[in-house]
């Protein structure tokens, strides 16, 4: 969506940043009556964080890696947690990062645990320090994830990477739109304009609908061709690993996440050396090999 991130209250006259507080209730009086007092910008994220220190507590309290009560509940907050989520903040394509990934994660981890028939201590292990550092974006490496937990890890890429993907693609709508936007469709022109800049910056329902999005760099249209079809190419490897069940090497895993944050900063700065980073990572993603077990 695109909103205009700075709020002006128009009963107390207290401005704010919509981006920040993720309501257009004035912090100060609460009103819901307020304007936006810039231009509309591309904005997907909300001002959440993840705080799993209580979790952490009843699972340390419980006799089992998984208490009998607590499970359904961190579940909620995970899921809540990845559904406010996103990855355009104020008009800028974000990093997809490594709280998003672990919440991610450990949600399809506890998901896999519950339907083990006889858990080893590497599975329980695995999944209290993906609980321990989901907080901070810390999840063990690569080579820790056990065996019967790489589904969980492959599940996690392939939504998280779906997640950034459609993000990454609307920004490059917007961003064409306004590559292609006639710059003097926009330019003042003081001799026909009735109404003041001061009313039209405070109007929320003026004509102000081009698209707003910021990047590095010079021509920044030139990257939307080659990020479509790079994320395109990634959007194949995603539907393979969902085909098996997330059930691949947690190399191959990893690899479409970090290709997808490789063509993030392609598309942020328009850096070649990022463009064939991602390339080279969605080929090392390639389960085309495995047979139908993800082996």
């Amino acid at each position: 969506m695109k909103v205009r991130g700075e709020r002006e209250c128009q009963s107390c006259g207290t401005r704010w940043s919509y981006y920040e507080t993720g309501s257009v209730a004035c912090p100060s009086c609460g009103d819901f009556r307020s304007v936006g007092v810039d231009a509309r910008t591309a904005h997907t994220d909300a001002p959440v964080s993840l705080d799993l220190a209580a979790h952490r507590e009843r699972f340390g309290d419980a006799p089992e890696t998984l208490p009998r009560s607590g499970v359904d509940e961190l579940q909620s907050d995970l899921r809540e947690y990845c559904r406010k989520r996103g990855f355009i903040d104020g008009g800028r394509l974000a990093r997809l990062d490594g709280t998003y990934l672990a919440a991610r994660e450990l949600l399809e981890a506890v998901d896999c645990f519950e339907r083990l028939r006889d858990p080893a201590d590497a599975d329980r292990e695995y999944l209290l320090a993906l609980l321990a550092g989901a907080d901070d974006g810390d999840r063990p490496a690569t080579k820790e994830v056990p065996t019967a937990l790489r589904e969980a890890r492959g599940m996690a890429a392939v939504r998280a990477v779906r997640a950034y993907r459609s993000d990454a693609l609307d920004f490059l709508d917007e961003l064409e739109a306004g590559a292609e936007q006639d710059p003097a469709e926009n330019s003042d022109d003081e001799s026909s304009d009735d109404e003041s800049s001061d009313d039209k910056s405070n109007n929320d329902e003026s004509n102000d609908d081009t698209p707003t999005v910021t990047v590095d760099g010079e021509a920044p249209e030139a990257r939307v061709g080659p990020a479509r079809d790079a994320f395109e190419r990634l959007r194949d490897r995603v539907t393979r690993v969902d085909a098996l069940g997330g059930d691949v090497p947690p190399a191959a895993a990893d690899a479409l996440v970090e290709a997808a944050d490789a063509l993030g900063e392609y598309v942020r700065t328009g850096d070649e050396t990022a463009l064939t980073n991602a390339e080279s990572l969605i080929d090392e993603a390639s389960v085309d090999d495995l047979d139908p077990t993800g082996r």
